[in-house]
């Protein structure tokens, strides 16, 4: 049996943006794809359940092996392994490492590589750069939020965290609804604030107003969309907070990282909707543990939701998945005035989506380099 030789195609940051990473619509469209697959049950993760977000490697605080990193500010190494299927129909995994001291040394805090591989024989497709395209799916998915579940021409839209992810949620913002032209925002240092304003000035000229706030509640009052997106605080209690009397009616509240928020307002479903881009996920994570999980998992607001389940105080029918609301399975927005709070934890399946995206734009303009891996395998 002659055995085939094997060639993938290597996609560098600048091969990544000419190939369209930076197509917000385009993005939003593909994350449309993921959830509507997902909540048919077409797609698959790491772990027992098949829902993880991934594996995460962390670091002890003291060794007394030589040579032992020890952990830091979101020191880890991740890999984050799916399969999505569809017109994608194909497995991949992103990998990136995580140290906050990069950032002294002129790097990005992660720094991501995707690699696709043939569902079948697990030959590799492609080896992917993946901060840009990481940055565009984790805005992508608020930006699939503001589309399908925000109230009818929203004009005022909340930034907490003007970093990479702020910027990328307010594009899929904008994208999604382009009647917004306020953005408030609330950041921890003025030069980052103001980086952010030069950059939606740039960017979207069609936003006009900018507020810069020195509180949460100045922050979320008069909001029609609010995005938390900070890196987690070593202080739980030093996350974002939102309290369900701040908001107006109508607000649709989001995070792509950590934030509190208001447990009676939650629970209570004459006032808030609840919704989850994948509630499996954050259900897998809390599963054995005891609860509130805060100190034992995570930040994310979608470990609240599970925990609201877990200690009796909503029931798991009460959390609608993203994916169930595009398939008609479930309805989303009942009312102009109904407040919905929406769940965004990051899965790899978004990954695989746009990357495949991406990868087959630059198959059809002749981007990338071509690496060859073996004429015959060696070992075989």
């Amino acid at each position: 049996m002659e055995l085939p030789k094997v060639d993938f195609l290597y996609l560098s940051e600048p091969d990544m943006i000419q190939a369209g990473v930076k197509n917000m619509a385009g993005c939003i469209d593909a994350m449309e794809d993921v959830f509507s697959l997902m909540s048919k049950g077409d797609y698959m993760m790491g772990g027992p359940n098949g829902n993880e977000h991934g594996i995460k490697m962390m670091f002890p605080k003291t060794s007394n092996v030589e040579g032992m990193p020890l952990d830091g500010p979101d020191r880890r190494v991740v890999a984050m392994p799916a399969y999505l299927g569809g017109k994608y129909h194909l497995c991949g995994i992103k990998c990136y490492g995580s140290d906050q001291r990069n950032r002294g040394k002129g790097l990005p805090r992660s720094i991501l590589m995707l690699t696709l591989m043939d569902l079948e024989t697990g030959v590799p497709i492609a080896y992917m750069s993946a901060n840009v395209l990481s940055a565009m799916r984790t805005g992508a998915v608020p930006g699939l939020g503001a589309r399908h579940l925000s109230a009818k021409n929203p004009k005022v839209a909340t930034i907490v965290g003007p970093g990479v992810m702020g910027r990328t949620a307010i594009d899929g913002f904008v994208t999604a609804q382009p009647t917004i032209d306020t953005v408030k925002i609330k950041g921890r240092s003025q030069s980052g604030i103001e980086a952010f304003i030069n950059y939606c000035k740039q960017t979207h000229p069609t936003l006009k107003n900018f507020i810069v706030c020195e509180n949460m509640e100045q922050a979320c009052r008069d909001s029609d969309i609010i995005c938390c997106g900070t890196t987690n605080a070593p202080v739980f209690e030093d996350n974002p907070y939102v309290n369900g009397e701040w908001l107006k009616p109508g607000c649709l509240v989001m995070a792509t990282s950590a934030m509190l928020m208001d447990e009676a307002f939650m629970a209570d479903k004459t006032k808030c909707k609840l919704i989850s881009d994948n509630y499996k996920m954050y259900e897998g994570w809390g599963v054995g543990r005891e609860y509130p999980t805060q100190k034992t998992v995570s930040s994310l607001i979608g470990m609240r939701f599970y925990d609201l389940v877990a200690s009796g105080k909503m029931k798991r029918e009460d959390i609608t998945d993203i994916g169930d609301i595009l398939n008609g399975y479930a309805t989303g927005r009942e009312s102009e005035d109904q407040v919905i709070v929406y769940a965004v934890g990051g899965m790899p399946t978004e990954d695989i989506a746009w990357g495949y995206t991406c990868y087959q734009k630059a198959l059809e303009m002749g981007i990338g380099t071509p690496l060859h891996l073996w004429d015959k395998p060696d070992m075989a």
